[in-house]
Parts: structure tokens; sequence; C-alpha cells
């Protein structure tokens, strides 16, 4: 099992940019695939990005494809997501998982940060 802590979230308004950050701890970070998903209020959480463990190999969510870059740093044991060009819609708590493959549903998701919050005002 990982423990992962998310980082960077805030306020920021439409058009701005963070970075959100996943430490890792308990066990390597290069042995998993990393996704990060998102959960808006009332609505059920999603997937945004996912990041491959080798090769960091990536694919994104149609809505957030040329806004947002999901990277790894294996020798810090954390994963970061830089966010531009953000909207309203875009507010969510984020949250970071690992997985044995890159996948796209979070039921292949075995350990979860707590999740961090973004708010995007217009």
């Amino acid at each position: 099992q990982v423990q992962l802590v998310e980082s960077g979230g805030g306020l920021v308004q439409a058009g701005g940019s963070l970075r959100l950050s996943c430490a890792a701890s308990g066990r390597t970070l290069s042995s998993y695939a990393m996704g990060w998903f998102r959960q808006a209020p009332g609505k059920e959480r999603e997937f945004v990005a996912v990041i491959s463990r080798r090769f960091g190999s990536t694919n994104y969510a149609d809505s957030v494809k040329g806004r947002f870059i999901i990277s790894r740093d294996n020798a810090k044991n954390t994963v970061y997501l830089q966010m531009n060009s953000l909207k309203p819609e875009d507010t969510a708590v984020y949250y970071c998982a690992a997985s044995a493959g890159v996948y796209y549903d979070l039921v292949e998701y075995k350990d979860w940060g707590q999740g961090t919050q973004v708010t995007v005002s217009s």
C-alpha cells in the first residue's frame, strides 16, 4: 500500500494556473501508474489524467486536454498536475490515485489521497 498526499489546491481566477502535487510514501512511486481524478459538488468522481509507471505515457480526459499536464518525478516520489487556462467548471476536489496499470476507471485504483480543493472563480 502507498500513502498519497495532495497539495497545491486553492482559489484562482478563470484563466489562471495551479500546480497540484501528490507525494507518495510507504512504497516507491515508480511501481505504479498514477492518475488524477476530480469530484465536483453533486457529481460523480471523474477521470482527469493518467501517467504510466515506466515510460511516462500520458492520457487525458477530453475536457482538460491541451490545458492540463500530468508529470512525475520518481526520484522525488511525486506526481504533478499542471493546470492552465482554468475554467469555473474545473472547480472540484482533486484526488491522486495509484494503480497497477494505466486505467481510466476509478475502480482500478486502490490507493487514494485525501484530495485538495480547487476553486476557479469567474
